[in-house]
């Protein structure tokens, strides 16, 4: 990463500031360069990268790896959402994994705005995970919950995918 102008090294301070206010674990592996984790309840670490450019500021942030299966429809179910959101928008790299990204100018970074962006950041991917594994997912959830239950073993991590679970069982049929 190259040496930051004026704008930039004043939008790397503001940056460094909110996340520290917020008391948030990040990493500056170079000027301008933040990687930070946010606390989550259904996805439990979303990792956020701030990365200061020369006229704008970058925001990108890991959600959830390719879908296995209904790809039309998770695509769909993104699209769909993006012109409810703010300051970051659905995106897929190019093997199809899925991101929280956003541009945003370099005289729009505030500490408020900062909050804001990463708040949005956090209740996107926080609040779409278990959704985004059930459509493009469910048949790996589906086989991992019978083989659990067929052999006794815990299901506690997939307590939040047992409804999902109940709907998709066959004829109805209910397990005790």
């Amino acid at each position: 990463m190259g040496e930051l102008n004026e704008a930039g090294r004043a939008a790397a301070e503001t940056i460094r500031a909110s996340l520290s206010d917020a008391g948030l674990d990040y990493t500056e592996a170079d000027p301008g360069a933040f990687a930070v984790n946010l606390p989550g309840q259904r996805r439990l670490k979303t990792a956020c990268w701030l990365i200061v450019g020369t006229r704008g500021l970058s925001i990108e942030a890991f959600v959830v790896r390719k879908p296995d299966e209904n790809v039309a429809a998770v695509h769909g179910w993104l699209l769909a959402h993006n012109a409810k959101m703010f300051g970051v928008a659905w995106s897929i790299d190019d093997v199809g994994d899925i991101y929280l990204s956003g541009r945003w100018p370099l005289a729009a970074v505030t500490a408020g705005a900062i909050d804001q962006v990463l708040g949005s950041v956090l209740e996107y991917a926080d609040s779409s995970f278990n959704t985004l594994l059930e459509l493009g997912f469910g048949s790996s959830i589906r086989r991992e919950w019978a083989w659990r239950t067929s052999r006794g073993e815990s299901t506690a991590n997939l307590a939040a995918f047992e409804g999902y679970i109940r709907r998709h069982e066959p004829d109805g049929e209910q397990d005790g």
